[in-house]
């Protein structure tokens, strides 16, 4: 068995280790899931969807409908914002 000692930020946030999450096979923006046991004791588990029902509302929702060519327009812009942030 092997340790990783993390520590807790004032925000409640915490570094996990690189042979953790190499461990999970996570990267950045992974979503993590933390399940406390029966017994108390905690397990940390990259968040998985097994099928489309189980993403349902992750997204939030809309005020109205978009169209396609809405839909298409806004994922354009999000990534030409994401390709301006690399440069």
């Amino acid at each position: 068995m092997k340790e990783f000692v993390a520590s807790l930020t004032s925000k409640g946030q915490i570094t996990i280790p690189v042979e953790v999450r190499r461990h999970l096979g996570v990267s950045e923006r992974d979503k993590l899931a933390f399940v406390i046991d029966d017994d108390g004791r905690v397990h940390v588990e990259p968040l998985e969807y097994p099928d489309v029902d189980s993403i349902v509302g992750i997204a939030g929702t809309l005020d109205r409908p978009l169209s396609w060519d809405e839909m298409i327009a806004i994922a354009y812009e999000d990534r030409n914002l994401a390709a301006r942030k690399l440069q």
